[in-house]
């Protein structure tokens, strides 16, 4: 089981990624945009970070950027449909940092959060 904090603007697929993953029994806190998510990120520790990359306000770069500096044992997974694009042109990221490319089974994703927690 991982503490899981998910940052996804898309209310209906974060619905789907937070059902998925307790169902997979993890603990998951989400939200909808970055801002609120470094907060929690600043109160609380997690096991791993879920994040979109492409958000309004807070992107899902920086938030991992500045998630890596509070916490650098955390665990990283990015959940975007543009990966390429927006990790080259965003600098760089925390180092063991993951990708996910949607679209992906609810599957893929709890496989996923898997092996990152394993490794």
């Amino acid at each position: 089981m991982a503490k899981i904090l998910l940052a996804e603007d898309d209310d209906s697929l974060r619905g789907f990624l937070v059902n998925a993953l307790k169902r997979a029994g993890h603990v998951v806190k989400d939200f909808d945009e970055g801002r609120t998510a470094l907060k929690a990120l600043e109160r609380e520790v997690f096991d791993l970070l879920l994040t979109d990359i492409v958000m309004p306000g807070l992107d899902g770069i920086e938030l991992a950027r500045r998630g890596a500096e509070l916490d650098p044992a955390m665990k990283i997974v990015f959940i975007t449909g543009f990966a390429g694009v927006a990790l080259s042109a965003g600098g760089p990221t925390p180092a063991g940092a993951k990708v996910l490319s949607k679209p992906f089974h609810l599957r893929e994703l709890v496989d996923e959060v898997e092996r990152v927690m394993a490794a």
